[in-house]
């Protein structure tokens, strides 16, 4: 029984020895990956910040007002008159 017993004690030590470095191992990659998820997160942030600036200067750039201040001034566009328009109705 001694025979059995001193095989598997260093048996069960490398065992132990291998289950703590994985451990160490995984616990590092959760660290790694803890770092990573929160650099893309505020990674995300800016992006979303940038997002909405973005559409505010589009909606700002789009709006009527300065569409047809650009056309009256860059293309000489005028307003039609309202007794020149004809509607043609099917």
């Amino acid at each position: 029984m001694s025979v059995r017993l001193s095989f598997i004690v260093p048996v069960l030590l490398v065992l132990v020895v291998l289950s703590a470095l994985a451990v160490v191992y995984s616990k590092h990659q959760s660290r790694k990956l803890f770092v990573e998820l929160s650099s893309l997160q505020k990674t995300r942030d800016a992006m979303d910040v940038e997002w909405g600036q973005l559409q505010l200067e589009q909606s700002t750039w789009a709006t009527s007002g300065r569409i047809e201040k650009l056309a009256r001034q860059r293309l000489q566009m005028t307003q039609m008159e309202y007794e020149k328009i004809i509607i043609i109705r099917p």
